[in-house]
């Protein structure tokens, strides 16, 4: 019979598992993907709904999270300008 390999453990540093979640356990990326989970929603919408989050901190979350290509940003070409957030699906 031959001998298959274990799963690596989540206390191994390149457990694809503990990768994900040292991406998403922070406060605020928790709570931002909470938010967007509900469906779309616009930068200032998402900040009264965190409430307590920083503009700047908000920024680097959101840019982040779609770097990782966990969230989708939409730019519609209008005056004034509007961006919505969303998960990838």
């Amino acid at each position: 019979m031959a001998k298959t390999a274990s799963p690596p453990s989540v206390l191994e540093p390149q457990c694809p598992s503990r990768l994900v979640l040292d991406r998403i356990a922070d406060k605020w990326t928790a709570l931002v993907i909470q938010i967007l989970a509900r469906g779309t929603i616009r930068y200032a919408e998402l900040q009264r709904a965190i409430g307590g989050i920083s503009q700047k901190m908000l920024t680097q979350t959101l840019r982040s999270l779609e770097r990782d290509g966990l969230v989708q940003r939409k730019v519609h070409p209008v005056v004034p300008p509007k961006v919505e957030y969303s998960l990838t699906r």
